[in-house]
């Protein structure tokens, strides 16, 4: 009933946090005399802190309606062009100009792990001027009605073939943290079938390939408790009068607490700092606003994809053990021989420690070696290494180059030819 009782407790909060919501702006308003003083300021902010802590964050929206290009700046458009009842697939459509010429099409595959795609939106962001980019938008499980059926980890890889297919030829892939795993497994599943429309590259970004490296906090708890814990613990039914009434779902709020505990005293030094700056009429509030809008914006998982990742990627290792099955056939990393690899990490990184992600370098052993390559970036943790000035400095264009350089459409430097009688030409 735990679930429920947050519902129940989230409804009865709802009028007191519209009080405190009308009150807030009362003591806020220039035209009211205590709006200008310490006294005013401290009430406005209290009440402010008040409705924050106790509100549900929705889904934000990505807000790109336009990119540079070159010295031009373009409009972009966000459109559905692939729908599933687990994902919608976004496109940003830029008005690109005519001469320009093809650039790289990108599909970025999104964590389902608790935050919306939005939480990639620096990601989408900092590519946008130089490539076509699709993402994936994971649909909250709450949301979807039971009769919609189950997702589990063969769904997920499904889903990522069937985008592939969708997007065609030529088309490349990005994996943030969680769907390394899932996109190595597509990558693979498919280079095994000899599927001609297998990515052209696949840059998997802060991901769990092997969490017996450098194992971390997240790591550790997972190696610490059993797979019936999880289910027993963490495993909640959708309360009604949700569209996903009876659903089993691991809970965003549960999920959100657990990210929260791990860095518990830098997030209540930022919020003491946020009320602070408030009562004195200082600082940039809105920064703080726009992160945490986003951080605190979590979505269900399904019960049978998480408890799936849990055993198979950080209690098994079944993916670096060669035992990963996917439709009841074994994943064979070594089938991929046409997918260029980039993996990046953060040296920081406290979720996905240093060299979990480049063990998909060891394990995939039959891509050739100029199809490959690894970047460790100094000085960021797990969220700098897809978003940030670092990424859009240091790692955006190296991600840009790799693509560029394994693209299948590219134009190849003229292969040398011996006349005779003559000189190569």
């Amino acid at each position: 009933m735990f679930y429920q009782l947050y519902e129940l407790n989230h409804a009865a909060m709802a009028p007191f946090r519209a009080a405190a919501d009308i009150m807030r702006f009362a003591y806020a308003n220039p035209l009211n005399p205590f709006s200008h003083t310490p006294f005013g300021r401290t009430m406005a902010a209290s009440l402010e802190m008040f409705e924050r802590t106790t509100r549900r964050y929705g889904k934000p929206e990505f807000g790109l309606k336009q990119t540079t290009i070159g010295d031009r700046t373009v409009s972009v458009r966000e459109e559905v062009v692939w729908s599933r009842p687990f994902c919608d697939l976004l496109h940003f459509a830029r008005s690109v100009p005519a001469a320009r010429g093809n650039d790289p099409r990108i599909l970025i595959v999104a964590p389902m792990s608790g935050h919306y795609a939005t939480l990639l939106r620096g990601t989408v962001e900092a590519l946008l001027p130089s490539a076509d980019i699709y993402i994936t938008d994971w649909i909250d499980a709450r949301m979807v009605p039971m009769t919609e059926g189950t997702f589990d980890f063969d769904d997920y890889v499904d889903y990522v073939i069937e985008m592939l297919h969708f997007l065609g030829h030529d088309t490349h892939v990005i994996a943030v943290c969680q769907p390394s795993v899932p996109v190595l497994a597509a990558a693979a599943v498919m280079e095994e079938a000899r599927d001609p429309l297998s990515p052209a590259s696949m840059t998997l970004m802060g991901g769990p390939i092997d969490t017996r490296i450098n194992p971390t906090a997240v790591n550790k708890l997972a190696q610490e408790r059993s797979l019936q814990w999880f289910s027993d613990n963490v495993i909640m039914n959708v309360p009604w009068p949700q569209p996903g009434f009876m659903r089993p779902v691991y809970p965003g709020f549960l999920q959100l607490s657990g990210f929260m505990s791990m860095n518990l005293d830098r997030h209540l030094v930022a919020h003491k700092e946020f009320f602070m700056h408030l009562v004195k009429n200082d600082g940039e509030p809105e920064k703080h606003r726009d992160f945490y809008d986003e951080y605190l914006a979590v979505m269900d998982l399904t019960a049978e994809f998480y408890l799936q990742t849990v055993e198979e990627v950080f209690i098994k290792h079944s993916l670096p053990k060669g035992e990963l099955m996917h439709r009841g056939k074994r994943v064979d990393p070594a089938a991929i021989r046409n997918v260029a690899l980039l993996t990046v990490e953060g040296e920081n990184d406290d979720i996905s420690g240093v060299g979990q992600t480049k063990a998909a370098q060891t394990i995939c052993v039959n891509i050739p070696e100029d199809m490959r390559m690894h970047y460790l970036q100094p000085d960021v943790g797990h969220y700098g290494v897809f978003n940030g000035s670092r990424f859009r400095r240091e790692i955006a264009p190296r991600i840009i180059d790799f693509v560029r350089q394994h693209s299948r459409s590219a134009v190849k430097p003229p292969v040398p030819r011996v006349i005779k009688g003559g000189r190569a030409g």
